[in-house]
């Protein structure tokens, strides 16, 4: 009798072609528990088109960080522009200063109407760098800003997503670099509309006990990405997590969000090492 872990690899196997030879006949695919992306950023050497009909073949449902020109693109795919950008500000400055509020209300204001016209589903935001400020006044800044923003985004059924980054490695001097502080965020705000967008990748590199904080803080996350640690790489055996044992804790707490894909591949080809993630998370 062939097992689940024997189809899900057939059908991965399938999966794995180039743009040109997709033809016109899907492989079959496995459906899994969770609903699985891909950030377009990381396969800049392709073009969107070529990326969404992959994606599409292996059975992913979004494409991650694609800007407004791109969505009908995305979208006449079947797929979701599942994670907007932008939202408001940049990595490094963003929330924590209230100098920069005035001119992110209207810049969130702008995006979030955008978003909802296209019935997408959330915007990227951020802390902003430290720059010698104390982690007690950025987040109570945060939460300042966050709160005049927070009514549209109900308003507009669009879930505004402050991502968590480590500043360790790739985001020296980044404040919402813990799932602690970011938690605090999200409590203080008390809106269905701003939740966190919890990075696999940079919190196990910040702290590690991935799991468990995933199942504590779940009713605070809309969105996830992956990546590999060593590296932001392949979900393979190189790397320090259990990618399947992770998948299967993110579905078991019922999560209906998205779960997206945002790893460097160093394979040569690298549609092979997105079907092969989404193989190890189909759970």
């Amino acid at each position: 009798m062939i097992s689940r872990r024997q189809i899900l690899q057939t059908a991965a196997s399938a999966a794995i072609a180039s743009p040109l030879a997709l033809g016109d006949t899907p492989p079959v695919k496995v459906e899994g528990r969770l609903n699985q992306s891909v950030a377009r950023w990381c396969y800049r050497a392709m073009s969107l088109e070529d990326l969404c009909k992959n994606a599409k073949a292996i059975g992913l449902k979004g494409i991650d960080l694609v800007g407004k020109d791109e969505w009908p693109i995305v979208q006449s795919y079947g797929l979701v522009p599942a994670m907007a950008q932008p939202g408001a500000g940049t990595i490094a400055k963003a929330w924590n200063r209230l100098e920069n509020h005035d001119a992110l209300v209207k810049e969130m204001e702008v995006n979030v109407n955008l978003a909802s016209a296209a019935k997408l589903p959330n915007v990227i935001t951020f802390s902003g760098n430290r720059e010698g400020m104390s982690d007690v006044e950025g987040l109570t800044n945060c939460v300042t800003g966050l709160n005049k923003v927070k009514k549209m985004a109900e308003e507009k059924n669009v879930t505004i997503c402050l991502e968590l980054l480590n500043s360790k490695i790739d985001h020296h001097d980044y404040m919402c670099d813990h799932t602690a502080w970011g938690a605090q965020v999200i409590d203080q705000v008390n809106s269905p509309r701003v939740k966190l967008l919890y990075d696999i990748y940079h919190m196990q590199i910040m702290e590690g006990d991935i799991i468990r904080t995933i199942r504590g803080n779940i009713t605070r996350i809309a969105h996830f990405h992956t990546g590999g640690v060593p590296g932001r790489h392949e979900l393979d055996d190189t790397q320090e997590l259990d990618w399947h044992a992770v998948a299967r804790a993110i579905a078991d707490t019922g999560f209906q969000g998205f779960v997206a894909h945002e790893f460097i591949p160093v394979s040569k080809d690298p549609m092979k090492s997105l079907a092969q993630a989404y193989q190890t998370m189909t759970v």
